[in-house]
């Protein structure tokens, strides 16, 4: 045992959550089939560690630590509950000897059976990404409302009616086998991808991004023979990689051709640039990521292989047609072809009237349109996406640039 001092303590446990936080409740949930049940025991492990390990020291096996406290307190509830004895069984036999059990396999399938059950189709995606959050991450619910912009008496309600909906569904704690498998997995990775976005958009919540990537993580070494769990995880470390050089000092918003590349996270994209390399047959987000990697790999803006990204959005939009996939390939085109290229391919994506009111769209038409040497009818529609715009920072950046074109 160890002396820390309270930080050292909160790091420890914070560390020790974040390692087995869902190998506890998907264990729990496991022996018990009581989703409440199992998140409290788990909550109140967290809560006794911080309360003793300041005084008696962090143990040498946290995880092994946690597993027991929760085990145990399930089982006085269950007691005093009067459940029946094949379940107190089975849970008197749940030991963690290690970080990992002796037998591995076991908690390993049932953090991915949580996070398949989390993610069932039957349950609405706002559902599922506020329960993926909650179960598997173990996010309060508070932090959870704030980021998905609703109050937490709401978000507790959602929570409420979606683990109601497991059980009175029957939703099965496993995960699918065969056809089944490939038809849930896309599912899966949705969630994963809306989570990352939420974070890593213009004023989104950052942390969420870092959950997307740890889950993703952990997805890759359940999964490791999916290509697209890989390719998933690429695409996250490669946005991710950005982070530190997206604003300036002052906070603003900058596009790529204007970041300080000697920022960005190269030990990420080389990792990314890896599971790429397993990433075959290419599917939706291998080649997502393969668009990243020509903007992380190129060293500068202007060497960009434009025609390599057009060529990835030909077979995106071949694959998974769809209005964003256009208006991004438009804009790859109007980069490898010229402008003119990019608006005709851009007036087909808003076409159906899709894209109408999307301040990317705008925005978009503004930067060919500014290519093809129209510099007011540019800024004018810089102007435009602006007043479109929700997020503070994406709307200052379009000012911005409008006033660059104007001066």
């Amino acid at each position: 045992m160890t002396d820390p001092s309270a930080a050292a303590t909160g790091d420890a446990v914070a560390a020790a959550c974040a390692d087995s936080y869902a190998r506890i409740v998907a264990a729990l949930i496991r022996v018990t089939g009581d989703w409440t049940l199992a998140e409290d025991c788990a909550q109140e492990a967290l809560a006794l560690a911080l309360e003793r390990w300041p005084g008696d020291g962090v143990p040498a096996n946290p995880g092994g630590w946690l597993m027991t406290v929760a085990r145990n307190r399930a089982l006085d509830v269950l007691r005093r509950a009067s459940v029946e004895r094949r379940k107190l069984a089975e849970l008197a036999l749940l030991r963690l000897a290690g970080p990992e059990p002796a037998t591995g396999e076991e908690i390993v399938d049932d953090r991915l059976r949580l996070v398949f059950t989390c993610c069932h189709p039957a349950l609405s995606l706002d559902a599922r990404v506020a329960l993926t959050l909650r179960v598997v991450c173990g996010v309060p619910t508070a932090d959870i409302a704030r980021a998905l912009l609703v109050s937490e008496a709401t978000m507790t309600r959602r929570l409420t009616r979606a683990k109601t909906r497991i059980a009175t569904a029957g939703i099965p704690y496993r995960v699918p086998t065969g056809p089944m498998l490939a038809e849930r997995l896309p599912g899966v990775l949705a969630v994963l991808y809306l989570l990352f976005t939420r974070g890593y958009d213009a004023d989104g919540e950052p942390a969420l991004a870092d959950e997307a990537i740890r889950l993703a993580r952990l997805l890759v070494r359940l999964m490791p023979d999916q290509p697209e769990v890989a390719a998933l995880l690429a695409l996250f470390l490669l946005q991710h990689s950005r982070r530190d050089a997206r604003r300036d000092a002052d906070g603003n918003l900058l596009t790529l051709d204007r970041q300080d590349r000697s920022r960005w996270d190269h030990a990420a994209i080389a990792e990314a640039v890896d599971l790429l390399a397993r990433a075959r047959p290419a599917g939706p987000y291998a080649l997502q990521a393969r668009i990243a990697a020509c903007h992380a790999t190129a060293a500068s803006a202007a060497a960009t292989d434009w025609p390599a990204i057009a060529r990835a959005y030909d077979e995106l939009a071949r694959i998974q047609p769809s209005p964003v996939i256009g208006l991004n390939r438009a804009v790859a085109h109007g980069f490898a072809h010229g402008p003119a290229a990019g608006l005709a391919l851009l007036a087909e994506a808003r076409a159906g009237g899709a894209l109408d009111g999307y301040p990317p769209a705008v925005a978009a038409e503004a930067e060919l349109t500014a290519r093809r040497g129209d510099r007011e009818r540019a800024a004018a529609l810089f102007r435009r996406a602006a007043a479109m715009c929700r997020a503070e920072s994406e709307r200052r950046a379009l000012l911005d640039r409008a006033a660059d074109l104007s001066s």
